[in-house]
């Protein structure tokens, strides 16, 4: 999927977007890590790659800015 943010496109991933589905819904780093069968390290790490490349600095904000989307 591709957002237009100020001049440029982002894109994220089938995975990204279940990721933030996941961190919607409440779910603990390390539930989410299960769900996605990942590591609970890896998924705070591609968190992080989430929010970085949405320009966002937490994981609500990605969230939120997800939801405002209607991706979530």
């Amino acid at each position: 999927m591709t957002q237009v943010i100020g001049e440029r496109d982002v894109t994220l991933t089938h995975e990204d977007l279940v990721l933030l589905r996941l961190l919607a819904s409440g779910l603990p780093i390390e539930s989410v890590g299960r769900r996605m069968e990942l590591s609970g390290r890896t998924v705070r790490r591609r968190t992080r790659a989430v929010c970085d490349h949405l320009g966002v600095s937490t994981p609500i904000e990605a969230v939120v800015w997800a939801a405002r989307r209607r991706l979530v």
